[in-house]
């Protein structure tokens, strides 16, 4: 039965020549889940929005959106790309019943609800937690499960794990499985990490400049979709169309594993190891660093030691809450030790004075881009820091959002607007907190070859990261930091072969088989080849 159509829907925002939407037809059935993708700026969190009116952008609007039945503000349930936006009270308990006080539910059904809806997301162990000291994982789920108490009857979720790490994104994906299979509940969403969730969806539609390209079950989806579109598919998909298989196109690392026994042999059963960088020149070491927030708060950062070269890649990987950011802004000179010492290109991170530290020299990145803009426009902010930004613009390709008010973009706009101003900056150290959330695939390619080049003219990048995809094929190196310690560092291919869970998605579909591929290409590479010691 149908719960929600839009129809002939338009909108352009203020100022804006261009649509974001253009001519929209949809209709959403009850107790499906439909995953909504497409390139960075597509109109995907725009039209999300406009069916959550509460949420409607300011605009130009034609067409029509009907909600069938979802007259209350709770009938559509919407979270958010980030955890922190979403939570308004200090403890979890509050944070649950915040919204059924808001619509005048009797005090015995609200304890009787959220002690149900603790249960069944299984967060009883944090329930009487400050929502500051829960990790990211447990606060979007937390932001879920607000939501889920007050009973809607659609859920709406924009890049819900954009900001999660692999782990907490594959619990979140099971549970929204959950909702839908064992609920019935209506789920829409977007993505552009597709890996957990392309599998499970009952309905993919691809958008592009506003307008819905294609639509339908995911391996139709999946074998309809073309240029940039198709990279930001689940690896065992990319695999199968990347090598013009005729067979089935499997979807998920279970059905990967199976073509791959089923089709191809493991006569060469790894590639040539890595080479590894030449590490010369120490450009940052942490030595003996300690770090707390609070004079008698908890150690975030422990006895931590890190050295990092010029002219590498470094990733740093680890769970929500490990003290990636934490790590970064140490890093940068932003928080200092208590103990221990950091040294940037051998001298003491103390010894900078005058604001020396940050000209040409280190640059930061923060989780948030919005913190970094200051102007009414993007180009303005670019011109505040060099008044001819056009290489920079050109590299990342953001023509279009130039006039653009930064706060109307899109996440993925941000961050690309963002980077571009902090590369003006022209760093020699390059800070980077979850670059690549938000971003599509075309564009996480194209931020590749950029970081590709300040490599070797010389720039050393460090990138905190949860897309464990993008660190295997950018990173000379990756780390991994838990519990405020750096626990392993080692070349990429050895880190992510060497992980069982912590690791990309090609590696858990090709490990019963290679040994060392962790990138698509890796394994596309040891199909040919094993194609062509058959033909010998």
């Amino acid at each position: 039965m149908e719960i929600l159509s839009v129809e002939n829907l338009s909108f352009s925002y203020p100022n804006s020549k261009k649509k974001t939407l253009c001519d929209i037809n949809l209709k959403i059935n009850e107790g499906k889940l439909t995953l909504l993708c497409g390139k960075t700026g597509c109109g995907k969190t725009t039209l999300l929005k406009m069916i959550k009116k509460e949420l409607a952008p300011a605009g130009e609007t034609a067409g029509t959106i009907n909600r069938f039945g979802l007259d209350l503000p709770t009938d559509i349930g919407f979270v958010m790309q980030n955890p922190e936006s979403q939570i308004v009270t200090d403890t979890v308990s509050h944070e649950l019943a915040f919204g059924l006080e808001n619509i005048g539910v009797p005090s015995e059904e609200i304890r009787r609800r959220i002690s149900e809806i603790s249960s069944f997301f299984g967060i009883n162990s944090i329930f009487n937690s400050s929502t500051s000291e829960i990790s990211g994982g447990q606060k979007q789920l937390l932001n879920l499960a607000s939501v889920i108490v007050c009973s809607p009857k659609i859920l709406i979720l924009d890049e819900p794990t954009s900001q999660l790490d692999p782990i907490a994104a594959q619990e979140f994906i099971s549970t929204l499985k959950k909702l839908n299979t064992e609920l019935g509940l209506t789920i829409l969403l977007t993505e552009h990490h597709l890996e957990d969730i392309f599998p499970i969806a009952d309905r993919v539609i691809l958008m592009d400049n506003g307008k819905i390209i294609t639509d339908g079950t995911p391996r139709e989806s999946a074998m309809k979709m073309d240029g940039d579109s198709w990279m930001s598919l689940p690896t065992a998909t990319r695999i199968h169309r990347s090598i013009g298989s005729k067979a089935s196109c499997p979807l998920s690392v279970k059905e990967g594993r199976q073509f791959l026994s089923d089709h191809f042999k493991n006569t060469v059963k790894e590639l040539p190891k890595a080479v590894p960088l030449q590490q010369s020149e120490a450009v940052l070491e942490i030595k003996d660093v300690w770090f707390r927030y609070t004079k008698k708060g908890e150690d975030i950062i422990k006895d931590l030691n890190l050295t990092v070269y010029k002219n590498e890649i470094l990733s740093i990987v680890g769970g929500n809450g490990s003290g990636k950011t934490t790590l970064l802004n140490l890093a940068a000179g932003l928080i200092a030790p208590y103990q221990g010492k950091i040294k940037l290109n051998g001298k003491n991170i103390k010894d900078y004075k005058d604001g020396s530290l940050y000209k040409q020299n280190v640059s930061l990145l923060p989780q948030n881009p919005q913190l970094v803009f200051l102007k009414e426009t993007v180009l303005e902010d670019l011109k505040e820091i060099d008044p001819n930004p056009e290489e920079v613009i050109h590299s990342l390709k953001i023509e279009d959002i130039l006039q653009s008010h930064p706060y109307d973009l899109s996440g993925g706009e941000q961050q690309k607007a963002a980077l571009a101003k902090i590369l003006l900056l022209s760093p020699k150290i390059l800070l980077l907190d979850e670059p690549t959330k938000g971003i599509d695939s075309a564009s996480k390619l194209m931020f590749s070859e950029i970081l590709n080049g300040l490599k070797e003219n010389g720039i050393t990048v460090i990138i905190v990261t949860h897309d464990v995809e993008f660190a295997a094929e950018i990173s000379n190196r990756c780390a991994m930091l838990f519990n405020g310690e750096i626990i392993s560092v080692s070349d990429s291919q050895s880190f992510f072969s060497g992980n069982h869970y912590y690791t990309t998605a090609a590696n858990r579909m090709s490990s019963h088989m290679y040994y060392n591929a962790v990138t698509c290409n890796d394994v596309i590479k040891l199909i040919r080849k094993n194609e062509e010691y058959s033909n010998d």
